[in-house]
């Protein structure tokens, strides 16, 4: 099943697709190596370096594949947790967001109106670098008054999302487009 950025599970199908495609990419020069060596009896052929050059974009899907490798999902019980408390915020899982810098994986992130808030399991991640980084991205796509807040306790994170929840429900309609927007921003900017 395809998963698109931002739902949950999309780094447990990216690991499958894209170690998929990796494994595809590297038997096709494989065997075009192979076939040139069955036919002509030498390596020193044509087919060998049809078959080099096809390993330049197998090597790209390569790399795909072991950033993906690298990240972690969320959690089902996290997701559970927010179900549990969530109506109608949006959530965003397995939000990768990465900067020349640093990287900052978020498990999960919630948008209501100009408020974003995320959650985040991993004790290397940059707290406040990951703040910045988000605001600057939504503030160049032309989302000036955006609140982000990330929190590494999940306690926090579900507090703070109950709160969005009843401000959310007060103001129905109120940011809705703008929060689609900030989703689909942040989604356009993950891994």
């Amino acid at each position: 099943m395809k998963r698109d950025k931002g739902e949950f599970g999309y780094i447990k199908s990216q690991k499958i697709k894209r170690g998929l495609i990796t494994l595809v990419m590297f038997a096709i020069p494989i065997i075009v190596f192979l076939t040139g060596l069955f036919i002509t009896k030498t390596r020193l052929n044509m087919f060998t370096f049809v078959a080099i050059m096809g390993c330049i974009p197998a090597a790209r899907a390569a790399t795909g594949f072991i950033m993906m490798l690298m990240q972690k999902p969320a959690s089902e019980a996290l997701k559970e947790k927010i179900e549990q408390v969530n109506e109608n915020v949006r959530i965003l899982y397995d939000m990768t967001f990465t900067a020349y810098q640093k990287t900052v994986p978020v498990d999960a992130v919630a948008v209501s109106g100009t408020q974003v808030i995320g959650y985040v399991s991993s004790e290397k991640a940059d707290l406040s670098f990951g703040e910045e980084h988000i605001r600057e991205i939504l503030k160049n796509n032309k989302c000036k008054s955006v609140g982000v807040k990330l929190f590494r306790e999940e306690k926090r994170f579900l507090d703070q999302l109950k709160q969005m929840n009843q401000k959310q429900s007060e103001h129905e309609t109120t940011g809705s487009r703008k929060a689609e927007y900030i989703c689909d921003v942040l989604r356009a900017i993950v891994l």
